[in-house]
């Protein structure tokens, strides 16, 4: 492999607080990752098309608005019917524990809730991701699903 992680970071809906999600991009951005963030309200079609123009190893979510269930099940749609389910789906946000299964249990290979630390999720895509960020080199990852 000879790229860096590309990381498309994207709010979807409606919510116009995107502080959090600033916050992962630059973390994952200062970890040697590559990060394009969409800026706010984007439509999960935008995010799809962003994620397979940009060849993003995985996109980020951060959702806060309550319509996790709905735009994490679209942008999952939308991957499957492009053929790019290889890109790994994460997110954050105020997201119920109680609907973490259930997103979990459509394909969001990971939900980080609030209080998660940047280490945490820059460990987490690294190791989810298969490679060192930094160079490119191949790594042993463990699938998560």
């Amino acid at each position: 492999m000879s790229a860096r992680i590309r990381v498309v970071v994207a709010k979807p809906g409606l919510d116009g607080h995107d502080r959090g999600a600033k916050v992962v991009a630059r973390a994952l951005r200062d970890a040697g990752m590559e990060v394009i963030y969409t800026g706010l309200h984007q439509t999960p079609e935008q995010i799809v098309e962003a994620a397979i123009q940009e060849d993003a190893d995985a996109v980020g979510l951060s959702v806060l608005s309550g319509a996790h269930m709905t735009l994490f099940r679209r942008v999952l749609e939308l991957l499957r019917e492009r053929g790019a389910e290889d890109i790994v789906v994460f997110g954050g946000g105020i997201i119920p524990d109680a609907d973490i299964p259930e997103l979990t249990k459509m394909g969001v290979a990971k939900i980080f809730t609030p209080g998660a630390s940047t280490q945490s999720i820059v460990e987490w895509v690294r190791e989810r991701i298969g490679r060192d960020a930094e160079t490119g080199d191949g790594v042993v990852a463990t699938p998560v699903r």
